[in-house]
């Protein structure tokens, strides 16, 4: 199926407002025409994966920005698809959430090609290949190591941003 192809994640995280946790991480399933009793012990594993196994009966209202966040990432997991595209999805987490989702989605996609568009080092530096833009350009491209060495523009945000430890 053409919409199986590509799962998204947004910062805005997109959730439906009158489902709750369960039913918008389960959703890619129904559409998949599996079993109720099936997709809700998947989408169960995922929330508790997610850290949100006791918020699986809560409407979006009642979650924090970083537990929607959680649910929307966990939703667009379940469509298994070859291809994902984090916009910016991380932002709304703390680092040690953002590094355990970064090392889930490496074990779970492991065959997917993922996509991070994200303003943290933190979140992409163990990307396989990074590519630095300034004002629509693209001014840098490799692995941390490498744009460390030779790409100004990331060199000044790492720095910003990490430690001389994380760095």
């Amino acid at each position: 199926h053409r919409n199986q192809m590509i799962g998204f994640v947004f910062q805005s995280f997109n959730l439906i407002n009158f489902k709750n946790a369960l039913e918008n991480v389960a959703l890619p399933l129904y559409y998949r025409r599996i079993s109720r009793k099936k997709r809700n012990l998947i989408a169960m594993e995922y929330l508790d994966k997610m850290g949100l196994k006791d918020w699986a009966y809560h409407l979006p209202s009642e979650m924090s920005g970083g537990q929607k966040q959680r649910v929307a990432i966990a939703r667009a997991i379940m469509k298994m698809a070859p291809i994902y595209i984090f916009d910016d999805s991380f932002s709304a987490l703390d680092f040690t959430t953002d590094l355990n989702l970064r090392k889930a989605l490496k074990q779970n996609l492991s065959d997917s090609t993922i996509i991070i568009v994200g303003q943290r080092v933190a979140s992409i530096m163990d990307a396989d290949q990074i590519i630095v833009m300034d004002d629509g350009r693209i001014v840098g491209k490799g692995t941390h190591k490498q744009l460390m060495e030779s790409c100004e523009e990331y060199q000044q945000i790492a720095y910003s941003q990490l430690s001389k430890e994380e760095v």
